[in-house]
């Protein structure tokens, strides 16, 4: 058995705070960096003879708090990908635009979207049969909105996406696993709305910026539906993410290691960010929803 980075045997465990959401990002990259250990995963290439191409990748349980998810900048220039992708990925989790491409029957298509988990939460017995047994469908971001209007204080409010007796036979079962919503009340008698993500594994260069924008985004959405429901406004507070297995692959080294130097060369972070009003940033956003209007298909090879 190939041996790990910790001495212990002890998964090593992080924990970041940053002023908004490319700050936050940039510390987690660094501690994972410079904290994790090296850990084999199930995706490191091997050559022909078996022995691993790829290097173990960097881990660690991360704990990343950002202040206010909604304080700009809050694009990073360089998360892997762009604004266009970034608005593309939004509305999947938000609106759903990607739902159709849910069919676990068809190897060509998708076993779920977060939005389908969230907004239409369905336990089955076989994900791949259309046939097996199912229950209705659950709207778990309504049950959320009602139950944080009726108690504001309330425990109960969270949304989950496994299901146990179907995901763990699939090759692609969720990475996000719950969201807690839970709300407090400011010096001013202001309602604020606080969220909570749980992942059991998160993709910590290439995936959790945009996760981390699009659920941010969704907190405000339940903020909105909430104020609705209380006819007063509540706004949106802290957003913490907590991943059990928050790793840099091995087979990113090559591209992440530029982007760690530029990090630990010029610690001011707003020289790699935008604000989401910056025009360049909504250009982009713009042409997503272009194409999107146009295609509801645009980025479906991705």
């Amino acid at each position: 058995m190939e041996s790990s980075g910790s001495a212990t045997g002890s998964i090593p465990v992080i924990c970041v705070k940053g002023a908004n959401l490319p700050e936050a990002w940039e510390k987690a990259l660094i501690a994972v960096w410079e904290q994790g250990g090296t850990v084999r995963t199930e995706y490191d290439r091997r050559d022909d003879a078996g022995a691993f191409i790829d290097p173990p990748s960097r881990d660690a349980t991360a704990v990343i708090e950002v202040a206010d998810p909604f304080a700009e900048p809050r694009i990073h220039k360089n998360f892997p990908g762009g604004p266009e992708e970034l608005e593309v990925y939004r509305q999947e989790v938000v609106d759903g635009i990607h739902d159709h491409w849910v069919d676990p029957s068809d190897p060509d298509k998708w076993t779920y979207t977060y939005h389908q988990r969230l907004f239409g939460y369905r336990a089955t017995t076989d994900l791949d049969d259309p046939n097996a047994t199912t229950l209705p469908p659950i709207d778990q971001i309504e049950y959320v909105a009602d139950k944080c209007a009726e108690a504001h204080y309330t425990r109960r409010a969270q949304a989950i996406t496994w299901i146990p007796n179907a995901d763990p036979a699939t090759d692609d079962p969720p990475c996000l696993q719950r969201l807690w919503f839970r709300i407090m009340i400011d010096d001013t008698g202001e309602p604020v709305l606080n969220l909570n993500s749980h992942w059991r594994s998160r993709d910590g260069y290439k995936a959790w910026f945009m996760n981390a924008f699009a659920l941010t985004d969704l907190q405000r959405t339940v903020a909105e539906r909430i104020t609705e429901k209380l006819g007063r406004s509540v706004r949106v507070g802290r957003y913490v993410d907590i991943s059990d297995s928050f790793h840099i692959y091995g087979s990113y080294f090559a591209d992440f290691e530029p982007e760690f130097a530029k990090m630990k060369a010029d610690p001011d972070y707003t020289s790699r960010a935008w604000p989401s009003d910056h025009p360049a940033v909504n250009m982009m956003f713009e042409e997503a929803r272009r194409k999107l209007a146009e295609n509801p298909d645009y980025m479906r090879a991705e």
